[in-house]
């Protein structure tokens, strides 16, 4: 009986051993390991090289060829300020020959080479259709290099999202390992119970059960790492591996305030100004309609020469006979398509209607944007409590497993309720990961919608509040 009553408390130094051993390391990795992984060859990924890396992805290049499109198409309308040269030549050169016959006279027969060229010269003085062809090829620019830029930050954002999520999913994993070890040490200790004699084969079973439940909770964040990495490579456009940082800090800090945000992000919203474009692109369709009843005044130079050599119609060719000529016209021209039954005046109607409904799509959007701002700032400010207070939670259930343990042991409580602490720890630690996780996504979403930068160092407006319950003292 006496040695019943000893053996726990044996047996707890070495469960207590194991069990620090175990934590300690899951929680940490040799250095010399990490450095012996290093490959030379392997990209490396980090949360400030993104913005460059993504300058790879295939849409985004597809984007900047619209660009230099848009580009060329406004150098060709510019074009038409100019003067046109028109060459032509008929036969260069050019030979005729036969004869002509009749019972009534001499048969005439020809033998002729001739060159006929020309050129024209035009110039239009006043075209009333250019100035707004030429508006619209700007806007329509402006509108291509809007588009590539709202790409490229989408793309940075989406990047940035799934490099959270890649990090997010190792925590996950090293999560779910120190779980691991806290019941392979809990069936452990069951089983050398069950051997001294003071424990039970329910204990072992149930210990048994937990493991293989965090086993099988291991390989499905192992899979959602691999799919995590996966998408990453893909908008990278990253072919082999890649190295990246997997533990997971706040990226940073927002000291912008509500309003602010809002005011920045309405007044630099690229999609707000391509609207507005769209509107003035739509009004200057509409004005280049009443254009086509305008008159169109131009100059025009007209130049034709002719050079010959032998005769045409001759009883006798003189072979060496030749000859040129030429005329020059210059003429000032007026053109002027008075009506059309009414065509372009209900075409300008039509555009101006479009152009009214884009500014309702305007105030639209502007709504969902305020929205959209408002609902990010809200939820980082509750993911920064969020934070908090799951590292709170962190530390009171380290202990709680620590005491559980402990009783357990000694023999006043039983495996369930260690295994509850177990669990408890580990939701602790998945939801401080969840918080930091969103915490950054609401960081990115804001710079993404203000146009502001994220902070490197935290200010807290909030001066009532202690400084061990601030956002601001969480070490990075």
């Amino acid at each position: 009986m006496l040695r019943r009553v000893i053996n726990p408390f044996l047996f707890l130094p070495l469960a207590l051993s194991i069990n620090s051993i175990n934590v300690l390391s899951s929680e940490t990795k040799n250095y010399i390991d990490n450095v012996l992984e290093e490959k030379s060859n392997i990209t490396f990924v980090n949360y400030s090289e993104i913005e460059k890396i993504v300058l790879n992805n295939q849409e985004l290049k597809s984007l900047q060829n619209l660009v230099s499109s848009a580009r060329f198409n406004l150098s060709s309308q510019i074009a038409s300020r100019y003067p046109s040269f028109d060459f032509q030549a008929n036969g260069l050169p050019k030979y005729v020959s036969g004869q002509q016959y009749s019972s009534n006279s001499q048969t005439l027969k020809t033998s002729l080479f001739s060159a006929n060229p020309s050129l024209t010269i035009k110039w239009d003085l006043i075209e009333p259709l250019r100035g707004y062809e030429i508006k619209i090829a700007k806007e329509n620019l402006k509108i291509a290099e809007n588009n590539y830029e709202i790409k490229k930050k989408d793309l940075i954002k989406e990047a940035r999202l799934r490099f959270h999520k890649f990090q997010k999913s190792y925590q996950d994993i090293e999560n779910k390992k120190f779980t691991l070890d806290l019941s392979n040490t809990s069936l452990n200790n069951a089983t050398a119970k069950l051997e001294a004699g003071i424990g039970t084969k329910f204990e072992v079973i149930e210990a048994e059960a937990q493991l293989s439940r965090d086993k099988q909770s291991l390989n499905e964040k192992k899979i959602e790492h691999e799919i995590n990495t996966i998408s990453l490579k893909e908008i990278l456009n990253i072919k082999g591996d890649f190295k990246s940082n997997t533990e997971q800090n706040l990226i940073g800090f927002w000291n912008h305030r509500l309003n602010k945000n809002i005011n920045e992000g309405l007044d630099k919203n690229l999609s707000l100004k391509n609207l507005m474009l769209q509107k003035t692109i739509k009004n200057n369709q509409a004005n280049s309609f009443l254009a086509r009843n305008k008159p169109n005044i131009y100059i025009s130079n007209a130049l034709s020469s002719t050079f010959s050599k032998g005769e045409s119609l001759r009883t006798n060719i003189n072979y060496d006979k030749y000859g040129s000529n030429y005329t020059n016209t210059i003429s000032l021209n007026f053109a002027w398509s008075i009506f059309n039954g009414g065509q372009n005046k209900n075409s300008y109607k039509s555009k101006i209607a479009d152009a009214e409904s884009e500014k309702y799509a305007y105030e639209n959007l502007k709504n969902v944007l305020s929205t959209r701002i408002n609902t990010a700032y809200l939820n980082l400010k509750l993911n920064e409590d969020k934070i908090l207070s799951s590292l709170k939670e962190i530390e009171s259930s380290k202990e709680s497993v620590r005491l559980s343990r402990l009783r357990y042991d000694v023999g006043i409580s039983t495996l369930k309720d260690v295994l509850v602490r177990q669990s408890e720890l580990s939701n602790a630690k998945s939801k401080n990961i969840n918080a930091i996780y969103n915490y950054n996504l609401n960081l990115d979403e804001l710079e993404r919608l203000t146009f502001l930068e994220i902070s490197k160092n935290c200010l807290d407006y909030n001066n009532k509040v202690k400084k061990s319950e601030s956002i601001c003292n969480i070490a990075r």
